[in-house]
């Protein structure tokens, strides 16, 4: 209160000096008094919410309205999708009365829960590997307004990927590319750091969705930044996404369908792999599907088998003699020449 009354005697003492020095001029006085505080807020209950890829998702938002503001049936509220670009805003939803309106890839997945009037939590149903990252909550009636953020996080795994032509050779755009060829997105670095909290240990740097470059060390080396440096997330920083090339970490989650591996009287060129899947009713897998599988359901499985890129690869959940003995891992034997070697086969057949 005392720095207010201080602010209208300075401007009261600054009006009288003009009045002094120019007694021709004619003018009046306006005195700006500040309110007590605002009288809309909007908050979230809880900053993150966790879901997987094929589930629903409600992401808090509930609006405080001080009860001298008369009643307004055009309250707007609208959620957008912040991208690592803090200047864009993907559109999500927006409600205004009876009017609702859901954007692009959200379109027809998003819905107000609307337990009440003071409700503006969003449901996100069929979630994707797209869907994860943070929303704005914003809310404007009539002069007030207020925003709150909440963060949708997906449970799933994060892995390494180079292509068949080698390290190193990925510019952002191919890394893009290349990981929802096998059914993923490049990750983020809030889950490298979660995958590296988790063990995650790789001496080769990968592109992350922010455009950064960075690699997981838990065992410090030489090789990897040298053996006196602390364990952590190695950052060569931003590079330039059309020069620079990488490696890339990918991100999947859970999957609707069945990974499993092709029993075969005989063993398989790619090509005849890729022909015994679809015999079966379905299709060569993808890495992806067999990191989910292995990470998020146990899948083990001690045969090499071709995936869809061309690699071939196999995973194991209880490591044991002759089958990576010494850690549970997707182990990887390198990309074969499809024509002449031959080796098993994994497959997935999708749910509808």
């Amino acid at each position: 209160m005392i720095p207010l009354l201080l602010c209208a005697l300075i401007s009261l003492s600054v009006a009288d000096n003009l009045d002094s020095l120019y007694p021709e001029l004619e003018h009046s006085r306006t005195i700006y008094v500040m309110e007590n505080g605002p009288r809309l807020s909007v908050t979230s209950e809880q900053p993150k919410v966790m879901s997987r890829r094929g589930g629903n998702a409600t992401l808090p938002c509930k609006i405080q309205r001080d009860q001298s503001l008369a009643p307004n049936r055009k309250m707007r509220i609208k959620w957008t999708k912040l991208t690592s670009d803090y200047l864009k805003e993907v559109d999500v939803f927006v409600a205004m009365d009876y009017h609702k309106r859901s954007y692009g890839a959200f379109h027809g997945r998003v819905h107000l829960q609307g337990s009440s009037p003071m409700d503006a939590s969003l449901v996100i149903t069929e979630i994707t590997l797209e869907d994860y990252g943070r929303y704005k909550c914003e809310v404007i009636d009539g002069l007030e307004d207020g925003t709150a953020v909440v963060s949708l996080d997906l449970e799933g795994i994060v892995f390494p990927y180079y292509p068949r032509f080698g390290r190193y050779n990925l510019n952002f755009y191919d890394a893009e590319r290349a990981c929802r060829d096998q059914d993923a997105i490049v990750a983020s670095f809030d889950q490298l750091y979660d995958a590296w909290r988790g063990g995650m240990d790789w001496c080769n740097a990968g592109w992350l969705s922010d455009g950064s470059v960075q690699y997981p060390i838990t065992t410090p080396r030489e090789p990897c930044g040298g053996k006196s440096t602390k364990p952590g997330i190695r950052n060569y920083g931003l590079r330039d996404k059309e020069k620079n090339q990488y490696d890339v970490f990918c991100f999947t989650s859970h999957y609707k369908g069945r990974f499993y591996y092709l029993i075969h009287p005989s063993k398989l060129t790619y090509d005849e792999a890729v022909r015994a899947c679809q015999k079966d009713g379905a299709q060569i897998a993808k890495v992806g599907q067999m990191y989910a599988a292995w990470k998020l359901q146990g899948y083990d499985r001690c045969d090499a088998g071709w995936l869809a890129d061309g690699s071939v690869r196999y995973p194991i959940s209880r490591p044991r003699r002759r089958c990576s003995p010494t850690e549970a891992a997707v182990r990887f034997s390198g990309f074969p020449d499809k024509k002449h070697k031959l080796y098993g086969v994994y497959c997935f057949k999708g749910h509808n």
